[in-house]
């Protein structure tokens, strides 16, 4: 049993002052020694967490405590160190940005599929498999014969369903890392007339703890330290290749040149040549990073301070 806990998960419910829960949300997790992102906003509460075993426990119970989230499930993994350096709380229009502003999940959505349920329907030929992922992630990881679709950003995923018109009367099954993206596509795509909606309950990550991530070919790239994590124990495949090369290779680093930063595999072997650089244009930038052998280089903490900005919300709400 390791020491320390990652936990992903969100829930959308009706948050009447999402400033001042921000703020109280904050200190909690202050106080707890806890790492990561969570974003809070009028339609709800989404966060990645990372901290010791029991102070991660005590989050989830406070969480669970509140009625609001009673429907909330955390998606946990064990983990050797914190999967973050810092704790960013923040209020947005959306726990997940889409655009879909109309759209409420807790009023319509595609149906939840299990992860045990949704392994038997990948071996179905009358079942499509829709990935609702941007192209860095489903380019590293995705199901077998998952349809993708080429998207920077979740906000450009209403513009791409067009391309699979055809498939109004088929059983459409979305998926993504951990289903709250899947939340707002399905509920999207029956509004469009797509008749037959499913989504994949937990997304890629509930689906490897629970389902052994059967079928799910590369790796999962996730938004903490890890980068990227293996999801299949059953029958694992790379489908990723080295962006220098073209040999097959789940590495994923950034550009050494910070102008750059280009997100993309790079084999070992190719980075070490390359001094971590993506092209020999940004090899010899002036600005490039030294190669640090793996490709990932942290975000300086420049005086960060976990509590900035709470002293000044605090003083707005009490005058």
């Amino acid at each position: 049993m390791k020491d320390y806990l990652i936990l992903l998960y969100y829930c959308y419910t009706h948050i009447e002052d999402p400033e001042d829960f921000r703020l109280k949300h904050h200190l909690f997790c202050i106080e707890n020694k806890l790492k990561g992102r969570i974003i809070i906003a009028r339609e709800g509460l989404n966060g990645t967490l990372s901290g010791l075993r029991e102070d991660c426990e005590r989050y989830m119970q406070h969480v669970k405590d509140d009625v609001r989230f009673k429907n909330l499930e955390f998606k946990i993994e064990e983990s050797d160190s914190l999967a973050f350096e810092k704790l960013h709380v923040r209020v947005k229009s959306e726990i997940v940005h889409s655009g879909l502003y109309h759209i409420d999940p807790t009023q319509k959505t595609g149906q939840y599929v299990e992860p045990g349920q949704f392994r038997e329907m990948l071996k179905s030929d009358d079942v499509i498999v829709v990935d609702v992922r941007s192209n860095y992630e489903h380019k590293l990881g995705k199901f077998k014969n998952a349809i993708t679709f080429d998207i920077e950003n979740f906000r450009d995923f209403p513009e791409k369903i067009e391309e699979i018109e055809s498939l109004k009367d088929k059983k459409i099954v979305t998926y993504c890392t951990g289903g709250i993206k899947c939340e707002k596509a399905s509920a999207y795509l029956l509004e469009k007339g797509f008749s037959n909606v499913y989504q994949l309950h937990g997304g890629i990550i509930k689906y490897g703890i629970e389902a052994g991530g059967e079928d799910f070919e590369g790796k999962c790239y996730v938004f903490d330290n890890r980068v990227a994590v293996d999801v299949n124990k059953v029958n694992p495949k790379v489908i990723s290749h080295c962006h220098i090369c073209n040999d097959t290779c789940d590495r994923m680093v950034n550009c050494a040149n910070p102008e750059c930063n280009l997100h993309v595999p790079i084999c070992e072997k190719c980075a070490e040549k390359m001094e971590g650089a993506c092209s020999d244009e940004c090899k010899a930038h002036p600005k490039k990073r030294p190669y640090n052998g793996t490709g990932y280089y942290a975000k300086k903490m420049n005086g960060y301070n976990p509590y900035r900005g709470l002293y000044r919300n605090l003083t707005l709400s009490l005058s």
